[in-house]
């Protein structure tokens, strides 16, 4: 139920296909919407297609249902599925049900894309062999066959992942928490709900396991484990675990028994002190998994960050693009306009779907770091109304724009030589695109005809 554009569901499909099942594939988009090639399915029977809709027998006469992870626990039709005893379960639940591998799983509001796949690099330059994969990537489904009880899988998983996960008791090995903060409250109704999701990453975690928390984030520095607890973050309080000063880079690690000083700031090769914490919460995991110091350095040092966060794409008549199209929360996009130099102005397109968040922070960064913003999608208007609170001088000039390339265009209007061009929302895709990713590979196109155009 649910396809979703990221692989999950067509991963999911193609895995009981393989393991010889009769599979409905049903979804409210239809096939062009999905970006799907039904030909490329096979012959016509082999997957019964509902697309553009949904029929109640399904969930009433299927064996197992297997639910997009974006779908409301409290959808209609699963109730009727669960009314009729048919058992839920999701992609991620069928890859960790059959995962012969060590598991260090990251989650958190920000951050967690990056260091997901910061581990991933250090466990690689270590010489182990790693995968990657949950809400970044492809599905891991196909590559079972070659994951090997010795290996390390990496998974970023989000709060809708872990609702199922949790049904479960799934337990990481090593789990990351990188930071707390309201999202996606449209779909949790409360921050108490959003966090009691998050919190199942740590809640089957025995004492044989580690758990790495962000000791800056007050609440998530309280949160309930049974595992080993391990710490990372900007403040040193004496604490196992890996401690960076953000104004010189250098790090302390602090691990069974041992301390060390080192220059991680010099081995991070992407802009911002948020990326500096990322490689402290990496750096933390890899060491519970048993990396040594020199493939923390090595890992670190070739990573060169990820598609549509803080990429990036070029320069063009003396302005730097940037696509951040994964700053899908305030605290992201935030994050992102912190990132640059005070005498580098700012031209921001920001705004997108309405995920029921406050807007306010986000609105006092525009003020204080951008000159220009294009607001887009649901929020725009009320980011406009926030701009007209906090900026009684017209500081920040700023349109409400009725699509993609209008933003562009007008952000592009705007901007002078030495400007820094941002494409970070702070707000999900789903009003205008199929996700970010799209969002983000749409910027990357116009930079690209405009420079064309030159």
């Amino acid at each position: 139920m649910g396809l979703g554009t990221f692989g999950g569901g067509t991963g999911a499909l193609r895995f009981l296909l393989e393991q010889g099942a009769h599979v409905t594939a049903t979804d409210l988009r239809n096939a062009e919407q999905l970006g799907l090639r039904l030909s490329d399915w096979g012959p016509p029977g082999r997957v019964n297609w509902r697309l553009g809709g949904h029929d109640e027998r399904d969930f009433r006469e299927a064996d197992l249902v297997v639910v997009n992870p974006a779908v409301p626990l409290d959808s209609p039709l699963l109730e009727i599925a669960r009314r009729h005893g048919i058992p839920l379960t999701t992609e991620i639940s069928l890859f960790w049900q059959n995962n012969p591998a060590r598991v260090i799983a990251v989650t958190g509001s920000n951050g967690k894309s990056t260091t997901a796949a910061m581990i991933h690099a250090i466990l690689r330059a270590a010489g182990w062999v790693a995968w990657l994969g949950g809400n970044i990537g492809h599905s891991l489904l196909a590559d079972l066959p070659n994951i090997k009880s010795q290996h390390w899988v990496v998974l970023e998983v989000s709060s809708f992942q872990l609702e199922h996960l949790d049904c479960l008791q799934a337990r990481p090995d090593v789990a990351v928490v990188t930071n707390f903060s309201p999202n996606h409250l449209d779909r949790h109704g409360t921050l108490d709900a959003y966090r009691r999701a998050k919190q199942a990453l740590l809640r089957w975690q025995t004492g044989g396991d580690v758990s790495v928390l962000n000791q800056d984030d007050p609440d998530v520095a309280n949160w309930p484990t049974a595992a080993r607890r391990v710490w990372f973050g900007f403040l040193d309080r004496r604490r196992e675990g890996v401690f960076v000063a953000p104004d010189t880079g250098r790090a302390v690690v602090r691990w069974n028994g041992f301390e060390q000083s080192l220059p991680l700031g010099q081995w991070v090769r992407l802009p911002g002190p948020h990326n500096l914490q990322n490689a402290a919460a990496a750096a933390t995991a890899t060491l519970a998994a048993g990396v040594s110091v020199d493939a923390l350095q090595t890992g670190l040092e070739t990573f060169s960050g990820l598609p549509h966060r803080l990429q990036f794409v070029g320069e063009v008549d003396g302005r730097q693009f940037y696509n951040d199209s994964l700053a899908t929360t305030p605290e992201s996009a935030i994050t992102a306009l912190r990132s640059f130099s005070p005498s580098q102005p700012i031209v921001l397109l920001a705004g997108g779907y309405d995920k029921g968040v406050d807007l306010s922070r986000f609105a006092d960064a525009i003020v204080r770091h951008a000159r220009v913003a294009a607001l887009m999608g649901q929020t725009a208007a009320t980011l406009e109304q926030l701009l007209g609170e906090r900026d009684s001088t017209g500081s920040v000039r700023h349109v409400v724009c009725t699509d993609f390339e209008r933003a562009f265009q007008w952000a592009v209007q705007q901007s002078r030589p030495g400007d820094i061009v941002l494409l970070s929302p702070g707000c999900a895709s789903y009003d205008w695109f199929r996700n970010f990713a799209e969002r983000g590979e749409r910027f990357i196109a116009l930079v690209r005809s405009l420079d064309r155009t030159r």
